[in-house]
Parts: C-alpha cells; sequence; structure tokens
C-alpha cells in the first residue's frame, strides 16, 4: 500500500518522528513513503554530505521548496552562491508529503480576516503579494522548464454543509468588491456539471487561481535549478548545534562546523526545537495525512464526476483536500493524529476512507496505493513570518504557512534572499515581514491539550446539520 522508493538504501524513516517530543530530526533515513516519492524518479544530484569544516558567505537550512527558493534567488538575482544543510535526502520534509495544491493564499486567513486584523489597505497590500507570488511560483516552473505536471484551472473551495453557502457568496463578493479578483459561485448543479460530482457539495466558491503539481517533481526541479546556478546542497548534514562568535554563525554538522556570515532558516514542520532559541516554539506541528488510491477504471470516473485536475478543498475548519490525479488516481489528505506516536493509528486512516466515500460512494473500500502522514507548520496566528531574527546579526526564518506553501514558498524563499542580500527595502512594508512569529508563553506546554479540546469543537462545529 505503501509504494516503494526507487533510491539507494538508507536506515528506515521515523513514522513516529515528532518535533515536539524528539531532540533531533536524525539523518541518514529514507523518505516517507508517499505518492510522490514513488513516482518522481531518480532526484538530480547533490553535493553530498559536509565532509570538514567550511566557511561560506551564506547557510540556508532546509532543502524544502522555501530553502531551495532561497538559495536559488540569492544566485540567480545576487549572485550568492549559498550552501544549504540538510539533515536528510532533499526536500525531506513538507516539500514531499504535502497535498501538491497551490492555491492564492500564505497562511490559513481568508481575506475578511485579513481585514478584520489589519485593515483594508493591508489586506489589499497582502493580496498583491501572493497574487505577485503566484505569477513568480509560475514563471519558476515555466521559464526552468521544471516538469512537475502542473494542472492549471483555479481552485473549488466546496461547501460541505448547506450553511457554508452565504458564508461563501460573501466572501466572493468582498473578492470581486474590494481587492478586484474574480471569484464566483458555482450551486450544485453547476458544480457537478462542471467540475466534481462531489456527493457532500451544496456549491462551491471559484478562485481563478489554482494549480496542482507533482509535489517532489516541483522540489526536484528547484534544486537542479539551484546547484545549475552554483548553490551547493548538502545531505544527511543536520545542524547539531548554533553559536554565532563575533557575529560569525557556526554551524556544527557531523561532518565539520560551517561558518557563515549569514543564515537563513527554512525548516517549516521539521524545525528540531533545539535549532535555536529565537525560534523555539514560534510555530505548531500539525500532522497531515494522505491517501492515493489505485487507478479509476472509467466507471469509476464517470461516478466521481471529476473533470479538473486542479485544487479542491472543502469547507471544514479540519479540511479534506483532494484532487484527480494525472494517472487517474485519486488523492486525498486532512489532519489526523496530535502527536507522532499516534501516527499510524488505523482509526486515521479509516477517517480518510470514510471522508472519501462520503464525497465519492463509488470509491468506497477502493484499495490504496499510498498512505503517509507529515507535519505542518502552523503558526500560532495563522499567518506566516518571513523576517529577521531579533538580536542575532544576519539571520533569518521563513516559517509558518499553515499548509498552504506549496506556492508561497517560492516567494518566500526569494523574499528571505532579499533580507540576506541586504535588499529588505525592496520587501513590502507587510506584518508577514517585520514581525515575528507570535510565541504561546506560558501557554506552550499546554499547547497540544488545547489542539486535541479544538479539534473536538471543530469536528462539532464542521458536522453540524
Amino acid at each position: 500500500m505503501q509504494g516503494t522508493t526507487p533510491r539507494r538504501a538508507r536506515a528506515s524513516y521515523n513514522q513516529k518522528y515528532d518535533p515536539v517530543t524528539d531532540k533531533s530530526i536524525g539523518s541518514g533515513c529514507d523518505y516517507a513513503p508517499t505518492y510522490w516519492i514513488g513516482t518522481a524518479g531518480p532526484a538530480p544530484q547533490d553535493d553530498g554530505p559536509v565532509t570538514g569544516d567550511m566557511d561560506v558567505d551564506v547557510v540556508v537550512i532546509g532543502s524544502g521548496y522555501t530553502g531551495l527558493s532561497c538559495a536559488l534567488h540569492l544566485a540567480k538575482e545576487f549572485g550568492i552562491k549559498a550552501h544549504v544543510l540538510e539533515a536528510n535526502g532533499v526536500a525531506y520534509g513538507c516539500s514531499t508529503r504535502n497535498g501538491g495544491q497551490a492555491q492564492i493564499s500564505s497562511g490559513r486567513l481568508k481575506r475578511s480576516q485579513w481585514i478584520e486584523r489589519w485593515g483594508v489597505e493591508t489586506a489589499k497590500g497582502l493580496h498583491a503579494e501572493v497574487t505577485e507570488a503566484f505569477d513568480l511560483f509560475r514563471g519558476l516552473i515555466r521559464d526552468h522548464a521544471i516538469d512537475c505536471e502542473p494542472q492549471d484551472g483555479g481552485h473549488y473551495y466546496i461547501a460541505h454543509k448547506g450553511w457554508m453557502m452565504p458564508k461563501l457568496a460573501k466572501e466572493a463578493a468582498l473578492l470581486r468588491e474590494t481587492f478586484g479578483y474574480g471569484a464566483r459561485i458555482l450551486n450544485r448543479e453547476e458544480l457537478h456539471e462542471t467540475a466534481v460530482r462531489d456527493q457532500e457539495a451544496h456549491g462551491a466558491m471559484w478562485e481563478p487561481d489554482g494549480t496542482a503539481i507533482h509535489a517532489a517533481k516541483l522540489a526536484f526541479g528547484y534544486l537542479r535549478v539551484a546547484r545549475e546556478l552554483g548553490a551547493k546542497v548538502h545531505t544527511d548534514s543536520p545542524v547539531e548545534s548554533w553559536q554565532t562568535i563575533n557575529g560569525v554563525h557556526h554551524l556544527r554538522t557531523p561532518g565539520g562546523t560551517v561558518r557563515a556570515r549569514a543564515v537563513a532558516v527554512a525548516t517549516a514542520g521539521y524545525a528540531p526545537r533545539g535549532l535555536h532559541p529565537r525560534l523555539r516554539d514560534r510555530i505548531m506541528p500539525i500532522m497531515s495525512n494522505s491517501i492515493v488510491t489505485r487507478k479509476l477504471t472509467a466507471a469509476e470516473r464517470e461516478a466521481c464526476g471529476i473533470r479538473v485536475g486542479s485544487p479542491l478543498t472543502d469547507t471544514r475548519t479540519l479540511r479534506h483536500y483532494y484532487r484527480l490525479l494525472p494517472d487517474g488516481r485519486v488523492q486525498i489528505g486532512s489532519r489526523a493524529a496530535i502527536t507522532g506516536q499516534d501516527a499510524d493509528n488505523p482509526a486515521h486512516l479509516a477517517g480518510l476512507r470514510a471522508a472519501l466515500a462520503r464525497k465519492f460512494p463509488a470509491l468506497r473500500g477502493i484499495d490504496l496505493d499510498y498512505s503517509w502522514w507529515g507535519w505542518v507548520d502552523v503558526s500560532h496566528d495563522m499567518m506566516p513570518r518571513i523576517t529577521a531574527m531579533p538580536g542575532l546579526p544576519n539571520a533569518f526564518y521563513a516559517m509558518g504557512y499553515g499548509g498552504n506553501g506549496v506556492m508561497y514558498s517560492a516567494q518566500a524563499g526569494r523574499r528571505m534572499a532579499q533580507m540576506v542580500a541586504g535588499r529588505a527595502s525592496d520587501v513590502p512594508r507587510l506584518p508577514i515581514f517585520h514581525q515575528e512569529l507570535p510565541h504561546e508563553g506560558w501557554k506552550t506546554p499546554f499547547r497540544r491539550l488545547g489542539q486535541w479540546g479544538l479539534y473536538k469543537l471543530y469536528h462539532f462545529q464542521d458536522e453540524r446539520g
């Protein structure tokens, strides 16, 4: 069910890894057995582990979408050849475990919530930022011939209950009237006829920007481009300690200490708690599960009526994200376990199977080819930050996308590259660039208890009639 990985032998991946409780992510581990890894083919060459002490200009910690984009843009726009440090294989974490959905967002909040928090003008600035980000994302794929199977067609935000339709209509009107963005509402019949025959659906809001991609092929494309531009990507090189001495960052890895003028952190949900005190507990790692079916028969495809390949998500707070893959399989994911120790609980797999069957009764009990899970970097205020680390010279981070990083991570990496290169004046004056990720303070030890309670509440609210 979990597929195979056509790569050199490594230690088995730790399926119970938990960034809140484990001291280290480890190194030399195999990838999670995702559909993306199972179907990506061989990864492009990397530069292997650090094998001795080095003095470099810039270090990027983490080789997912954000870290590789940062290295790519440092080289492309500023001629800076960064060294990327990765604990395991390239894009080991979020970037090869997500749902492959690119949406016009940078966090968990809707446009109306941006306005509530920051006012209309700042909200318009954020909208301009994610619009520019989507153009950058598409441009990287196009200009560098990244064969990640992009499927454009917009994003369908599907009402799983009738009482969600007025809320979607209000949000669509706001998008059109305040932001000049062409969102529109589809009723159930229109949605079924033109996009997907989701049996739970009461209609949907369609956004013009939405692209589905092959997650690992996108990451491996970024890797190829970054190295062609001169970046070095060192796998199996976890940062075991970080000291700053006389303005120079000393990053100790198993193979040697890397000394750097500047550091850019892009570890997302896989950030070890001990990486640096300024980063500790600034995000809440949330687990997300995914399954991929066997290839559908022609009759099953007709019964499901999935006529688009672009992203589909429903309106649950603990939302389901799903799509038809180019090879005729269906993928669906959602939030699941709270701790790593509970990750392989069969109840989570059963919950995803049940969700798939509610939406597409013809797929009840269908065989699965892949099942996996991974950690998402959710910020405590539901918005990402790309910013400097206060009190630490030439140190920056980009994290907290809340599951919406497939697209925006490209822009986040570029923004962080601008900061590293001393071009912070090129970065818009928006809250996500000039404020730290919030910390929960005294509540930190109790976050998972709160998460458990919120999951119960969200499920009750989502499923009421």
